[in-house]
C-alpha cells in the first residue's frame, strides 16, 4: 500500500535510512534527510506491508522550470529487488503526470542506484565524483515526461 507520509512516520523513515547506511547512503546524509523531512518535504509517500513501512520516496516541484524531482527514495534492504522501488517510482511518475505544466522529471542519485533509474527510462545528464560524500557520486538523470513508457507494463 502506498500512502502519503504523516509526521508519525518520521522515526520509522529515519530507521529505514539507517538500514541503508553505508551501502546506499553516507552516515552524514541522515542529518540531510532529517532536514528534508522537517523543511523541504512537499509530496512524500510511504510504502507499507502488513503495517510496516518498507519504503518511501518524495516529489519536489520546481514549477517555474516545469520540473519535478524525485527525492529521497529508500527501500528496506529485505525488500530490495522485489519491485517495490519500481512500483513507488511509477506511482510518483503518475502523480507528476497529473500536473500538465511539468515537462521533465529529474532524479539525483548515486553510481550505486543509477542503473535502476536507467531501466525506468531516465537518461544521465551529468555526474560528479564524491558529491554526496566520499565514495558517493552524483548521477543526475532526467525523464522527459511525454516520452516515458510505463515500466510496469513491460
Amino acid at each position: 500500500m502506498i500512502r502519503y507520509f504523516t509526521p508519525e512516520d518520521r522515526q520509522a523513515l529515519i530507521s529505514l535510512l539507517r538500514l541503508n547506511i553505508p551501502q546506499y547512503f553516507a552516515p552524514s546524509e541522515e542529518q540531510d534527510f532529517s532536514e528534508y523531512l522537517d523543511t523541504y518535504l512537499e509530496s512524500y509517500f510511504v510504502v507499507e506491508e502488513a503495517g510496516k513501512i518498507i519504503g518511501c520516496g518524495g516529489i519536489n516541484y520546481f514549477l517555474e522550470e516545469k520540473i519535478a524531482r524525485l527525492s529521497w527514495d529508500i527501500i528496506h534492504p529485505d525488500f530490495q529487488g522485489k519491485g517495490i522501488g519500481r512500483t513507488l517510482t511509477q506511482y510518483r511518475i503518475n502523480q507528476i503526470r497529473k500536473n500538465a505544466d511539468i515537462r521533465k522529471i529529474v532524479v539525483r542519485t548515486t553510481q550505486l542506484v543509477y542503473p535502476f533509474y536507467q531501466k525506468m527510462g531516465f537518461i544521465l545528464e551529468k555526474s560528479e565524483k564524491d558529491y554526496w560524500a566520499k565514495g558517493f557520486d552524483l548521477y543526475q538523470m532526467r525523464l522527459d515526461i511525454n516520452k516515458q513508457i510505463s515500466y510496469l507494463s513491460r
